[in-house]
């Protein structure tokens, strides 16, 4: 591996999506990152369809760059060989409800005193503290909670809708990673390790930015408004003769571009439309007449006149089309690789390059306990040792002979 994290070992011991999209990070970013799975392995194994030759593509996703064992934790020889693995580790990732770890014998205290650099990770979906501390958490829980809910969907009145990815639980994992590089940057200073909380709630809370500067200075909630922006316009998705685009005139430069451009100078004239702040205060009014004018033209015209003058503005993609697009491509964020079942498969790109020490996709996802007798021998267990673990069932591995790197 590299990348700038080379050389970090951390023990992924999370399912599902935000505590393995923490560990994804920083996978990408070079670290070793061990995923250590009960034997039946990730929920997510089972988030079918789709499947790539028996494979789930939920689960390939989420988990590529790893290496991957199984531990029955339950299990005195299970625990011993997961302590083992945290003494040698910078980093361990948890997403289970509150006190499992302890009642495991594995939490924070325990396992600082045998690693005292120990950072210690815990994605929940409420935090660590506070009175929602032992509820478990969902993504849609979330974001209801949150106030993201309130302000997703098209007018005022309408049924509440989900924004459609699970936004509070990928923000959560990337806030996860962000905590730990933290941390680690500060233990490389001092030598201390330190736990590190984040939430689903409060991952879905840092989407609300714009909307809880409004409510915060007016005490008033804003509710949905569609693709509008709550603050600037006209910034939002437009009908053209054939589809939608996106366009975002969120300055007065750029308003005076668009009329200009679109041969609308009486709307540049228009009192309603004059400042945005006007323009806020008559936003139905204005989309209205952009409406009547954008749908003249299709949507590749319009882009082409925009892109020529200098207007921000985009087309609205479908996921596919998104994965064909130039510039999609050109950053790579569609790499592709070999997985020992799957075969060759794509997956999505590290989203962060380094000019020194780039990260990236190297390794697919870990079949079920494809690493088990290697890692187990990376912390000094010997052939006959993991064999009686395999036996005793403490540790499971891989049926099938596959790539080990």
């Amino acid at each position: 591996m590299s990348g700038p994290l080379k050389g970090c070992r951390v023990i992924e011991l999370a399912h599902i999506m935000a505590g393995p999209v923490c560990g994804l990070m920083l996978a990408d970013m070079g670290a070793d990152v061990i995923k250590v799975e009960k034997a039946e392995g990730d929920d997510t194994r089972r988030f079918v369809p789709p499947k790539i030759n028996g494979e789930s593509a939920a689960f390939m996703m989420l988990n590529r760059n790893k290496r991957g064992i199984v531990l029955d934790l339950k299990s005195e020889q299970g625990k011993q060989a997961l302590r083992r693995l945290v003494k040698g580790a910078d980093v361990l990732i948890e997403n289970y409800r509150k006190g499992t770890m302890e009642r495991l014998g594995l939490g924070y205290d325990t396992l600082a005193k045998d690693n005292p650099g120990l950072i210690f990770a815990e994605i929940s979906g409420f935090g660590r503290t506070g009175p929602y501390a032992d509820r478990g958490g969902f993504d849609l829980i979330a974001q209801g909670m949150s106030g993201l809910m309130s302000v997703t969907g098209e007018a005022p009145g309408r049924p509440p809708v989900k924004i459609g990815p699970p936004i509070s639980d990928i923000t959560a994992g990337i806030l996860g990673a962000m905590g730990i590089a933290a941390a680690y940057a500060e233990r490389l200073k001092t030598g201390r390790g330190q736990r590190v909380d984040t939430s689903l709630f409060e991952a879905a809370i840092t989407q609300t930015y714009w909307q809880s500067a409004i409510a915060l200075a007016t005490g008033v909630s804003p509710g949905p408004m569609g693709s509008a922006h709550p603050l600037n316009a006209p910034y939002q998705a437009f009908r053209t003769a054939d589809g939608w685009i996106n366009i975002g005139a969120a300055n007065q430069a750029n308003w005076e571009k668009l009329v200009t451009l679109i041969e609308a100078e009486a709307l540049g004239r228009d009192p309603r439309f004059a400042t945005n702040a006007d323009r806020m205060q008559h936003r139905h009014a204005l989309e209205e007449a952009l409406n009547a004018i954008l749908r003249h033209k299709t949507t590749a015209e319009w882009l082409a006149l925009f892109e020529k003058g200098g207007l921000p503005a985009g087309p609205v993609l479908s996921i596919t089309e998104m994965h064909q697009d130039p510039q999609t491509l050109a950053r790579d964020m569609v790499p592709e690789l070999d997985h020992p079942v799957a075969g060759r498969i794509r997956t999505i790109g590290l989203p962060v390059k380094f000019s020194e020490t780039p990260g990236g996709i190297r390794r697919p996802a870990p079949l079920l306990g494809q690493h088990t007798r290697e890692v187990l021998a990376e912390i000094g267990y010997g052939r006959d040792e993991i064999d009686a673990m395999l036996q005793s069932g403490a540790a499971m591995q891989c049926q099938m002979e596959g790539p080990t790197s």
